[in-house]
Formats: C-alpha cells, structure tokens, sequence
C-alpha cells in the first residue's frame, strides 16, 4: 500500500494489490503495492523527480495544507478522516501500523498476540517511553485511558470497541484486551484512534479542554492551535526513536478550497498539500519543482442516503437513484476520466477483496428502469413518506463548497430531476458535514467509502450500530457475515463473507458510487522522504504515502 511517487510529467503507475497474513495475530487486510518494490518502480529515497532523497538534513521547518479541519485532537473525541490523521500522526504514536505488504506490526507495541480463540490479545509495550508530559507510558496509563476515554459512553470509538470488555493489567507493561467473541481483525483497531495512546494525566488535567491541548508520544509536540488557521507542532527533543524527527516545526493549514491550496502549492506558500480530488491531483502534476505522491486504494467518492428517513428507507426509491445515474459521467466531472476506474463495491479492483459478482450486481445506468421505480414509489398510496399519490420526490443534496463537488451535485441533480425529483443543493464545510452525517441528520450527499484496513473493521463499523453507520442502514445478512468474517483468517473464507455483503448492498443500493479516489501529498523538491517511512526497526518498510497521509517523522527539507 505504499503511496506511488509519480514523476512530475510521466506516466502513472495504478497500484497492484497485495494481501498479508501474520501469523496467529491477523485477518487478512489489502492494499495497494507497486510492481514489485511497491513503489511504481521508483526505488525507496528516490524523489519523484528522479534525484536521491540522500542523506537526512536536521533542522528546519515546513507548512502542510489540508483539505479541512478537525474538530478535537483527543483520541475519542476526535474525527479523524484524512486531515485529522495525517496530524494525529506527527503527536500521536500507534501501538500497530500496517506495513507495505500489508501485514499489520507492532510499532509502539513491542509485540502483539492472540489465544488460540482469538478472544484475548496481549500487548507488550516497548519500556522508557514517556509522554510528552514526562509521564511514562505504561501498562496503567494505557488502563486507564481505555476505561475512562474510549470506553465512556460519549466516546466516539465505544461503539467499535464494544467487543472489547476490559483491558487487564499483567505487570508494568503489558496489558491483555479481553473480547466477547473471536475477533481475527481486532488489531487493525490499533492501528486507528483507539490505539493512540495519550496521557490520561494531561488530559484529566485539561478537563473539557483535552480535545485543544493534545499530550501523545509522538515525534512532535504540540505548541497551538487556531481552529480553522494553523495548528503547529514542535520536534520532540526526547523522542524514543534516536535520530527522529529531522524537522524543527511543522505548521499545518486547513485550507478547504481545492484552487486556493493548490495556488498556494505553486507560490510557495506552502511546502506540502494534501488532495484527495482527482481534479487537483492532475493538476499538481503540472507544477514545477514539484514531487507528486500518488496513490489509488479502496477508498471512493460515493454519495450516502439516510435509509432511517422517508422516502429513503424504501429500496424502491434508492434503486431507482442508483439506476438514474450516469458513472462515467460523474467519474469525468470530477477529473478521474481516464484515470480512475468506476466503483461498484467498497473495495476497488486492486484489492483482494473486489468481487465481479458484486459489480455485476451494481445498479447499472438505466433511466427507464429509474423512472419505472421513481414512479412506482410516487404512485403507492402506502408511500413510506406519507405524502399524496403523485408527489414528487423532494430533497437536499449536501456537499463540502469544493468546486468539483459542486458540479458533480449539479450533475447528480440533473439526473435525479429527469426522473422527476426536486432536488435543493447545500454547500456544507466538510468539518460541519461530518457532523450532519454522524449524527444521521441530513437526507443524501457526496461522501468516501471504502478503506485499506481490515475489511471486518471497516463493514462492522459502516453496518452496525454507532456512529460511523451514517447511511442508518442494518441487515441480519450483512450481520451474520460480519460474523463469519472476523471469526476466521482464511482468505478465502473472508472473500466469500465480504462478497454476501457487497450483493446485499448493492441489491438494497445503499451507496451510489463514483470513482476510486486517487489521492497525492504533493511537495516542493526540497522536502525529501515523504514515502519513505519505516518502522522502529529501520528496515521494515511502512506504507509510503497511502491515502495522502505519511508518518512525519522521517520528513527532512534541505532549505
């Protein structure tokens, strides 16, 4: 899954899949790798343009823009889609994090393992690490933060921790995570928020205040934070890998509009962007003196529609909006023609996990099959709605004020009126969005499905109950596969599970889908390494740049 580094004006390599099994510990989880080297071909220190990376430079300082801002930088408190995490990983460290082969391995762990079951896993820390606080990093810290933070009931991870029970101390540094049932993706979760350590200390003593005053462990210290400007991070003098970080001072910058981010790429205002549009991906490669860091996953533009509301919770309705959307068209609206293939399932065909029976399940363009619904739905005087016999369809479409999003709910919108429904469009700052749709009050609207991790993980949380089940949609087939799933390592066992889901989902049309999204961390020449992260080891190699998203620590600038 490491990010591809893409020559500036050369051809772009599309990512090849790769699957890992490690040992007693892991499912099965995909993602993207090269032809080879996982790499496009360019070997790891290369920059894009051909140069060496070189030797690494101490010192310095550089500025990120994002694509939006985060709400709270604490653990279970926080929404971490691509900005936030791309920050939580310069304060934060993981217990694990997946490889480029996509095995998933310890990083802050020393070591992870399971029962025989796969119903208890014993986490081993490594020793002398201390929080930015100075507070050490502990069997009793780690406790204590399950119990009273991700474990709360205001937690935003109660929900996909609900299998795990209780965390046992065993002695200083090793604790025991006791689940209800077998689980063989469990650490996948640790990968994610619920396996960033923070300091329990600094965060009771901040009180409310947590969410703005972070304490990790990470390789940077947090210094500041002006929600919807800047958030800075400093190098931590005494972090526990030597040699790292390289840089002094990281600035990053949330900055929503796609143009304004990428102008400010190409004036110098900024040293790094993040993009996950297609449209801005294609154009930063024509900048000069720029090093682009392509990757494509799993992870897709779709648009999501609230199945615990009226007129939504009727098949006949989402179908019949499935049906009447053009692919390809929506695909070149958003700049991907040519470049991204056309989604049908939560994986994309470089995955493992892509099944062919699920694509030809997907609701195809077909407007006479649309309408023949639309009008079926409209003409029922048991419309779930309650409305007259003939009423048309009446709804709001949301989407974050990008302009490619824009038009891409402008088209969406003329599809879905030449069928006869009246749709409103509302521009949302994808920050507010993210809270409409947690909170499942909102009607129908562009968002990402799809992931690289574990896929028991991602479907268990998009299909049961909590928080990131945004779509409100629950099916005791997608739950008795779910247990299938994460009950066994066989790769082709998980398959068939993950196939079941996909028929299900595409028969009931839960999500309309776009394209694959490709993402970039887009660079001046002068920042060096941004793919090129390993492990504390050294020599394991990490996952490049994956989903416009790095591990900041091993990031030098030579000016």
């Amino acid at each position: 899954m490491r990010g591809l580094r893409r020559p500036s004006r050369g051809p772009w390599t599309r990512a090849l899949a790769a699957a890992g099994l490690v040992g007693v510990l892991l499912g099965t989880a995909a993602c993207g790798g090269g032809d080879g080297d996982g790499n496009g071909g360019v070997e790891p220190g290369a920059q894009s343009d051909g140069g060496e990376a070189g030797d690494p430079v101490e010192g310095g300082s550089i500025t990120i823009g994002l694509e939006a801002e985060t709400n709270s930088w604490l653990p279970s408190e926080g929404t971490f889609n691509q900005p936030g995490l791309t920050i939580a990983h310069a304060i934060y460290d993981p217990l694990m994090q997946r490889a480029e082969d996509g095995s998933v391995q310890p990083y802050l762990a020393e070591s992870l393992e399971a029962n025989e079951d796969l119903t208890e896993y014993t986490l081993t820390l490594r020793e002398g690490i201390n929080f930015h606080d100075g507070t050490p990093l502990n069997a009793e810290a780690l406790k204590t933060v399950f119990d009273d933070y991700l474990k709360a009931p205001t937690s935003r991870l109660a929900a996909s921790l609900a299998e795990v029970e209780s965390m046992d101390v065993v002695d200083e540094y090793t604790v025991v995570y006791n689940l209800a049932a077998t689980n063989a993706s469990f650490p996948d979760a640790l990968i994610t928020a619920a396996g960033w350590p923070f300091s329990p200390t600094a965060a009771a003593a901040a009180g409310p205040d947590a969410g703005a005053n972070p304490v990790g462990t990470g390789p940077f210290v947090f210094e500041s934070w002006q929600r919807d400007s800047r958030l800075v991070v400093k190098k931590n003098p005494d972090y526990w890998q030597p040699g790292l970080p390289h840089l002094d001072e990281i600035t990053f910058r949330p900055i929503p509009d796609e143009d304004t981010r990428l102008a400010s790429l190409q004036s110098g205002d900024i040293d790094v962007m993040q993009s996950l549009r297609q449209s801005t991906v294609v154009r930063a490669r024509e900048l000069d003196g720029i090093s682009n860091y392509e990757n494509l996953g799993s992870n897709a533009g779709a648009t999501t529609l609230n199945t615990s509301i009226a007129p939504f919770d009727d098949v006949r309705v989402r179908r019949a909006l499935a049906h009447a959307l053009d692919q390809e068209s929506l695909i070149a609206t958003l700049g991907g023609a040519g470049i991204t293939p056309a989604q049908t399932q939560f994986f994309s065909e470089d995955s493992p996990y892509w099944s062919e029976k699920v694509a030809d399940a997907y609701p195809e363009y077909d407007v006479e099959k649309a309408q023949e619904l639309y009008e079926e739905y409209i003409n029922d005087p048991d419309r779930s709605d309650g409305k007259p016999v003939g009423t048309p369809l009446s709804f709001t479409f949301r989407c974050p004020p990008d302009p490619s999003l824009n038009e891409l709910a402008q088209l969406i919108q003329s599809f879905w009126s030449g069928i006869g429904a009246e749709v409103e469009i509302e521009q949302l700052e994808q920050a507010a969005w993210i809270q409409r749709m947690l909170g499942r009050d909102y009607e129908t609207g562009c968002t990402r499905v799809g992931g690289d991790g574990d896929p028991y993980v991602l479907l268990d949380g998009a299909f049961t109950e909590g928080p990131l089940n945004m779509s409100a949609y629950q099916d005791p087939r997608i739950d008795e596969q779910l247990e299938n799933l994460k009950a066994t390592r066989d790769i082709d066992e998980r398959k068939a599970a993950i196939e079941e889901i996909g028929l299900v989902l595409n028969e009931e049309a839960i999500h309309t889908y776009v394209g694959g999204t490709l993402t970039v961390l887009a660079g001046r020449d002068a920042v060096k390494n941004i793919d090129g992260w390993t492990f504390p080891d050294s020599t394991t190699k990490g996952t490049g740049a994956a989903n416009a998203d790095t591990m900041w620590a091993h990031v030098w600038v030579t000016d």
